[in-house]
C-alpha cells in the first residue's frame, strides 16, 4: 500500500509552472537567436558595403554616389545600434527566464524529494508492522504449542 503524498497537488502545480517557464525560456532563446542573426547579417552587410565602397573609391565615384553610400552606411549604423540594443535586451530576458526555470526546477526537486522520503517512511512503517505481526504470530504459535 503506497501512501498518498499530501502535497501532490502542490507538486503538480509546481511542475505546471516549470513547464510554463520552460516554454517561456525556449521562446526567449528563439527571440534572442533571431535578434542575434539579424544583427550578424547587418554587420556582415556593413562589412561588405565598406569593402565595396573602398574598391569603388579606388576606381573613382561621383559625389552623388559617395553621398548615397554614406547615407546608406549611416542607415546601416543606426540599424546596427538598434539591433545591438535588441540583442542585449533579449539576452537579459533569456537569462531572467533561465534563472526562473532553474528556481522552479529546484522547487520541483524539493517536492519530489519530500515525496520520496514519505514513500520510504511509509514502506518502513509497513515493514515494521509486518514484523510486529509476524512476531505476534510466532508468540501465539509458541503459546499454543505450550498448551498442548
Amino acid at each position: 500500500m503506497t501512501p498518498t503524498f499530501r502535497l501532490q497537488k502542490v507538486l503538480a502545480m509546481k511542475e505546471k509552472e516549470k513547464e510554463k517557464a520552460l516554454g517561456e525560456y525556449e521562446e526567449a532563446v528563439r527571440r534572442f537567436e533571431q535578434a542575434a542573426e539579424t544583427l550578424y547579417r547587418l554587420l556582415k552587410e556593413k562589412e561588405e558595403c565598406a569593402a565595396a565602397r573602398d574598391e569603388q573609391l579606388q576606381a573613382g565615384l561621383s559625389v552623388g554616389d559617395i553621398r548615397l553610400r554614406l547615407q546608406y552606411m549611416a542607415n546601416l549604423e543606426r540599424m546596427i545600434d538598434h539591433y545591438q540594443l535588441v540583442v542585449m535586451q533579449a539576452r537579459e530576458r533569456m537569462q531572467r527566464r533561465q534563472q526562473r526555470l532553474m528556481e522552479l526546477n529546484i522547487e520541483v526537486k524539493k517536492y519530489e524529494k519530500m515525496r520520496e522520503r514519505m514513500k520510504r517512511w511509509a514502506e518502513q512503517l509497513e515493514r515494521e508492522a509486518e514484523r510486529r505481526l509476524l512476531d505476534e504470530m510466532a508468540v501465539q504459535r509458541f503459546a499454543r504449542q505450550g498448551e498442548v
